[in-house]
């Protein structure tokens, strides 16, 4: 895709027109006037301090609640909690991870290892940084982790209080991460293990992520839930399918800037959200992790899941190469009453039966499409084909194609010629046919 073409996607425009001239310096201007109505669009962000506080600088013990723990790299400061399993995190129970799929947790990642991992084994990740480009000079100041452990969902934040306790953060992370077996994290693999990877290089410390399976929620949350969302931002996957609304919470641009006021005033007032935000986008990817493995792992029993969404983890469970599981929602969602999602679930199905070479069952879902709705074209054509080349019978496939393309109204014209085409190489051999009959 070119540059022009990828402005074009972002503007949401019809494209502008060709330059006046082939010249270099026509099409730079061109692509300059796109990039400012981009701009132009972007919102408005707050100049200057994120937080105002007055008065005399708060410690950060005040508001909130740690300790300082010392490593052979140094000191860094360290804030715990718990939740027990019977809390609630939006519309989900903490409790409920220790119920997780692990096969349909590995078929979310796309990485046959997970499925014999176990859950209390998960290491669930989030960094706040100083910067969202990343690069060298990009520092995570806060490394959330958390896990289950006994009967309580464990947090630890790992917080820099200056840029001289970054080694004795990183070693304490060395060392739960050790212990863990796989990891979970939000577009991790796009930022922050990469970030944290770089990081060990600089501190010359062996990076002890790299070596663990990694469940990055980004991805199986873009394929099964962004048919119906705006975006596929954490925020929106909380509030939209987990039932979360955080009162007052931070945005994340701006937490870079609290930091570096942190550093000049030493007020915990200014890191208190910053730590909240933090400890909430780690509940988030537990439970959301918990969501999404039910979506590929259970069919579901009631009307409370979106049709849309079983249609996705179908398509997800066949892109894995989970044929069975494909097959077992598609034929799921034939049954339901919402006649366009039965009728595209028959025609994937009838799809895969193809593709198998279990024809007896796909021509019996064109059958049933076709008398449910004799002007569908796609089981016209495809049950007119396997009269065709399948079981030899011209007069049907003749008679298929003709009242298809007798009905002008359905067919676009490209596929108005196609049928066209189809049916003129029917009728030429049924004439064949008959003269070597006769």
């Amino acid at each position: 895709m070119t540059l022009k073409k990828r402005l074009s996607r972002l503007t949401g425009d019809e494209p502008l027109g060709e330059p006046p001239s082939s010249s270099r310096e026509a099409a730079i201007g061109d692509l300059r006037r796109r990039i400012d109505l981009i701009m132009s669009r972007r919102p408005e962000r707050p100049a200057g301090p994120s937080l105002v506080v007055r008065g005399e600088p708060v410690d950060l013990r005040t508001v909130v609640k740690g300790e300082e723990r010392e490593t052979p790299h140094g000191v860094f400061y360290l804030v715990s909690d718990a939740l027990h399993a019977s809390r609630s995190h939006g519309s989900r129970m903490i409790g409920e991870i220790t119920s997780l799929d692990m096969r349909a947790a590995s078929v979310l990642a796309n990485s046959p290892e997970l499925e014999d991992c176990n859950y209390s084994g998960g290491l669930f990740l989030d960094t706040e940084t100083t910067g969202l480009a990343g690069g060298t000079g990009t520092f995570a100041f806060l490394i959330g982790v958390g896990w289950f452990e006994g009967d309580s969902f464990v947090t630890h934040q790992i917080f820099a209080r200056d840029f001289s306790e970054e080694r004795a953060c990183l070693s304490f992370l060395r060392e739960i991460a050790a212990e863990k077996e796989f990891l979970v994290t939000f577009n991790g693999k796009a930022f922050d293990v990469g970030l944290l990877t770089t990081r060990f290089i600089m501190n010359r410390l062996l990076d002890p992520l790299a070596s663990l399976p990694h469940l990055d929620l980004i991805y199986p949350s873009r394929r099964l839930l962004g048919h119906r969302l705006e975006n596929n931002r954490l925020v929106t996957l909380e509030s939209e399918v987990l039932g979360i609304r955080r009162d007052g919470d931070i945005p994340g641009y701006e937490i870079p800037q609290r930091y570096f006021d942190w550093l000049r005033r030493r007020d915990g007032r200014l890191m208190e959200d910053v730590f909240e935000h933090n400890r909430l986008d780690i509940l988030s990817m537990a439970t959301l992790t918990v969501h999404l493995a039910e979506l590929v792992g259970k069919i579901p029993v009631t009307e409370e899941r979106a049709r849309g969404d079983t249609m996705a983890a179908a398509r997800l469970l066949f892109d894995r190469g989970d044929t069975q599981g494909a097959c077992r929602f598609l034929e799921f969602l034939m049954e339901c009453e919402e006649m366009p999602v039965a009728r595209e679930a028959g025609r994937f199905l009838s799809l895969i039966h193809k593709r198998e070479g279990r024809w007896d069952e796909a021509v019996k879902i064109w059958e049933m499409q076709v008398q449910s709705d004799f002007l569908d074209i796609f089981a016209v054509e495809e049950l007119a084909k396997w009269c065709e080349h399948g079981v030899r019978d011209l007069e049907r496939a003749s008679d298929l194609v003709a009242r298809i393309l007798g009905n002008a109204r359905v067919l676009p014209p490209l596929e108005r010629e196609a049928f066209e085409y189809r049916l003129e190489r029917l009728k030429r051999r049924l004439e064949r046919k008959k003269r070597l009959e006769g």
